[in-house]
């Protein structure tokens, strides 16, 4: 049984999660892939690349935010779960408020995906559409042993490896090309379709293992004292294994089919960025100048449907068209770089005035 001091918050939680969120609002304006493009060459080309999804087989610093995103959601919810539980609220309540949970998260990554300029469209590409199985799942397991949960997602990822490597579907049977993978003909199943980068819904599987590997975390740190121990010593085995399976030509990493090399790699990642922010943070107590990120991390999913839907579609131009007017003389990058810091400061100010009325949205 857990302890009773469940009415500490995590800071460390607040700050990766925030992390996370302004990582992604940058995104949102294109400057990453901006910057990527007109860097040629050299080091800050190898720079900027890290912040663009490798095409295929490796790995990038950007390939590690979708995961650490789903990881950050199991930890909180396991810190939500035990709160309630604490609170006496029964688990039949606690489960439909999870469906519910998990119902708005569906509807809002299929909403993200829906307007297109040719029409509505039906997609579950979004990574709040996974998000919204890989949530349900986590719970469903969640007062599971640690063997049996490790059992399941070492379940998730053979199956993974099974249905892409012995399914054998005409057109369908190269387990790691592009367009001819098993996940490319479920996309077909679900929504007559196949993206055109590669990306596949039914990363969901394996990337299960992200949001129960993230529960599991929570609970490990809510037992108090110096957890972090385990959580490195996975995190290592984790990156050994992952990239031993690559090197091996085993399984090859890749993000775009959430591989299961890529899966346990960049689960490795996530378990130590969190062992390291939450040593740093709230182990040595190192609070300081942290506001910047929570105040985002405490509203993460309404800003992120907010740059996704509203951003995409109609504030990012509409402030980007007012911001190149101001300094209509300057150099082409200069106005993008000076668009996309007016674009986040006030998505970023938007953040701040929720926080500062105490509007948390929440699904």
């Amino acid at each position: 049984m857990l302890p009773q001091k469940t009415d500490i918050r995590l800071l460390s939680l607040d700050f990766l999660r925030g992390l996370i969120m302004v990582l992604l609002m940058i995104s949102s304006t294109g400057v990453y892939d901006y910057l990527y493009e007109k860097t040629t060459s050299g080091p800050l080309h190898l720079f900027f690349e890290q912040f663009v999804h490798h095409p295929w087989n490796g790995l990038r610093f950007w390939d590690l935010v979708q995961p650490l995103f789903m990881f950050m959601a199991g930890a909180a919810m396991a810190y939500s779960l035990e709160k309630q539980r604490l609170s006496g609220v029964p688990w039949s309540r606690t489960f439909t408020k999870i469906l519910k949970r998990c119902g708005w998260l569906f509807f809002w990554g299929v909403l993200d995906y829906a307007v297109r300029p040719g029409g509505l469209s039906f997609e579950l590409w979004d990574v709040l559409t996974q998000l919204s199985f890989t949530t349900l799942l986590a719970f469903l397991i969640f007062r599971w042993s640690n063997i049996a949960q490790i059992a399941v997602c070492v379940g998730l990822l053979l199956l993974t490896e099974i249905l892409y490597r012995y399914t054998n579907i005409t057109g369908f049977d190269q387990p790691f090309t592009n367009m001819h993978n098993f996940g490319n003909y479920m996309d077909l199943v679900l929504m007559n379709k196949i993206n055109s980068d590669g990306w596949v819904a039914i990363n969901c599987l394996p990337t299960a293992v992200h949001t129960i590997a993230g529960a599991m975390a929570g609970k490990l740190l809510m037992q108090g004292g110096r957890k972090i121990s385990p959580m490195i010593i996975w995190g290592i085995g984790c990156i050994i294994l992952g990239y031993g399976l690559d090197i091996a030509g085993i399984t090859p990493i890749i993000k775009r089919i959430a591989t299961s090399s890529f899966t346990i790699v960049s689960l490795g990642y996530c378990l130590l960025f969190l062992a390291l922010c939450y040593w740093w943070i709230d182990v040595r107590n190192h609070r300081k100048r942290l506001a910047f990120f929570t105040i985002v991390g405490m509203n993460a999913i309404f800003i992120y449907v907010f740059f996704e839907i509203v951003g995409a579609r109609w504030f990012n131009e509409y402030i980007s068209a007012i911001a190149s007017g101001l300094i209509p003389n300057l150099p082409e990058v200069v106005k993008v770089i000076f668009s996309a810091c007016c674009i986040f400061a006030l998505e970023w100010g938007l953040c701040y005035f929720l926080y500062k009325k105490k509007i948390f949205f929440k699904v």
